[in-house]
């Protein structure tokens, strides 16, 4: 399952984002608690690109920014199935996207600092007119209950197996983002 959306340059944006976003995960079957952290990423990375980055340039419809998900097949097995990824894109800003470290009493720069703890990974590519700010999350399919008398099944794979990497082959610079308890999985 996948969409792309384009959105205006807009706070409500995020909503129509959101929502759109959680009913497909829904729709798929994932788990609610990692449709809320897709959810409060995509609300995240939206929200930052409508602040301080521009409109996407042309040929894109004027005064837009575009999101986009990609859920990987858990039943067909391989390096992308159990994960999302969700990426916004934009016409960039003065600055790239970057953690910050705010004070204790400052009221923003917090929004990379939650996408790093929720996603297994992130990062920002570039190229001459696109920024695209991306981050990839676990969001394996609820498993059903198990019927009396069985055991429940085995999750398939090896505990602390390194997340699917981020989609090759787009033009541009690849900056990354891994958090610390992933780096040393990596």
């Amino acid at each position: 399952m996948s969409r792309v959306v384009l959105l205006p340059h807009a706070a409500s944006s995020v909503t129509s984002a959101r929502r759109r976003l959680c009913s497909d995960l829904r729709a798929c079957g994932v788990d609610n608690t990692k449709v809320d952290d897709a959810a409060i990423v995509l609300s995240e990375l939206l929200s930052n690109a409508l602040r301080h980055a521009s409109c996407l340039p042309d040929p894109f419809p004027p005064g837009c920014v575009e999101v986009s998900w990609e859920l990987g097949d858990a039943s067909a097995g391989g390096a992308r199935s159990g994960w999302l990824e969700v990426t916004v894109r934009d016409g960039g800003a003065q600055t790239l996207p970057r953690l910050a470290r705010p004070s204790l009493s400052g009221l923003g720069g917090r929004g990379l600092g939650i996408v790093e703890h929720i996603a297994a990974k992130w990062g920002t590519e570039v190229d001459d007119r696109v920024t695209t700010v991306w981050a990839v999350l676990e969001a394996a399919p609820e498993q059903p209950e198990p019927r009396a008398g069985e055991p429940p099944e085995r999750a398939s794979g090896s505990a602390g197996a390194a997340p699917a990497p981020h989609s090759a082959g787009r033009a541009g610079e690849r900056i990354s983002a891994v958090p610390p308890q992933q780096a040393a999985r990596a």
